[in-house]
């Protein structure tokens, strides 16, 4: 009989328990102290020995045996610096900081798995559990965990995040790249400043930045491989104050997205070469500062049919396509070490308006946190069948 829905029928009622709790009590990331220590105490419970990750907050712990194939589970931990206005019972307790992008429901799920691989009499495989703090931030908790040796002695992770526009009860699947590489661009523009009337005396900053802000985003999609799904855009433009008045500083900041390993590592050196041969006719000073953020997850194929068995396990109905996303998801870095695979968990009612992530109105289907526990559980269970 499915380990996992032997405990779910007596104990799953502690996933909406701990969800709840954590739901409530949202902290930001590198700050999840109370969190680690919430996992901890359960863990503990259960006679699981976790140790803290070097940063102070995430906890990794191995179960099973200590010889042969080990393979890895991460749940990330942190909220987001967003107003909650789900108005739902156990809302954020903590002002202008919320779970708006599901990590209470992955540490949830994972803690589960936890309680179910624990209650197993033997494991036939050895696992590792890592609950990662800060995967919101860049740089991110993830390369932090690598770096304290999480992947060492791992054949393959694996991991699950929260999809507001797949119906609860449904898995989503892909090979290959299943997000985004996504990094952050903030330009700063200088120039004397001066009079309106008077541009050919000065350099016109705010033109610079306008040609900045229509040329970058134009040479690109002529110089980079439609295929590769790479797309820059603006989140910010400052510049002056008055109508008459050419100012002395302005700002753009934006983000640069792909879908392509190979494409991520040409993007910083093709923006800095264009940014200069944009301004170069303009004589508009400027400092570029480009922050390189996560590679694409990109789904190994073992490992994805691997997911794929343990989704089938619940049923044919269970398993559905997906999309590549363009968002970024810094599990990217673990798949920079050993293969790998992500899936999507549907979290969407049916009825309700779809939410996206990151809105101060998300909410989830806490039907959705039983699934991810099989589906965990599963993945274990199949990859042991596979060896």
């Amino acid at each position: 009989m499915d380990p996992a829905q032997v405990w779910l029928d007596t104990d799953g009622s502690d996933l909406i328990r701990w969800r709840r709790h954590l739901h409530a009590h949202p902290e930001l990331s590198r700050h999840e102290v109370q969190t680690t220590a919430f996992v901890a105490d359960e863990l503990a419970a259960s006679g699981i020995a976790a140790r803290p990750l070097p940063e102070g907050t995430g906890l990794v712990c191995d179960l099973g045996p200590s010889d042969g194939t080990r393979i890895g589970l991460r749940a990330d931990m942190d909220a987001l610096p967003i107003t909650e206005q789900t108005g739902l019972p156990f809302s954020s307790l903590v002002d202008g900081v919320s779970h708006a992008c599901g990590h209470d429901a992955h540490t949830t799920i994972l803690l589960g798995v936890a309680k179910v691989l624990a209650s197993m009499p033997e494991l036939p495989i050895g696992v590792r559990l890592v609950f990662q703090p800060a995967e919101e931030v860049m740089p991110g908790g993830a390369i932090d965990a690598v770096r304290a040796g999480v992947t060492d002695g791992v054949s393959k992770f694996f991991a699950l995040h929260c999809d507001p526009k797949l119906e609860v009860g449904r898995v989503g699947l892909r090979t290959g790249p299943i997000t985004s590489a996504a990094d952050h661009v903030r330009l700063t523009l200088t120039s004397p400043g001066g009079h309106t009337s008077r541009p050919h005396l000065t350099t016109d900053l705010v033109y610079g930045m306008g040609t900045v802000i229509t040329g970058l985003p134009g040479v690109l999609s002529r110089r980079v491989d439609p295929r590769s799904g790479t797309v820059m855009v603006w989140g910010a433009a400052h510049a002056g104050n008055a109508p008459n008045a050419i100012p002395q500083q302005g700002e753009l900041r934006g983000t640069v997205r792909t879908g392509d390993h190979d494409t991520w590592d040409l993007l910083e050196p093709l923006i800095r070469t264009t940014i200069g041969e944009l301004l170069a006719p303009l004589r508009v000073d400027y400092d570029l500062a480009y922050q390189r953020g996560v590679p694409p997850v990109v789904n190994d194929l073992a490992s994805t049919e691997i997911l794929h068995t343990a989704a089938a396990a619940m049923g044919p109905e269970v398993v559905a396509d997906t999309p590549q996303s363009g968002g970024g998801e810094d599990f990217s870095w673990y798949l920079e070490k050993v293969p790998g695979a992500m899936c999507r968990l549907g979290v969407w009612d049916g009825v309700s308006p779809q939410v996206d992530l990151h809105q101060p109105n998300f909410v989830i289907d806490e039907r959705a946190l039983a699934i991810g526990v099989r589906t965990l559980v599963g993945a274990v269970l199949a990859a042991a069948a596979v060896g």
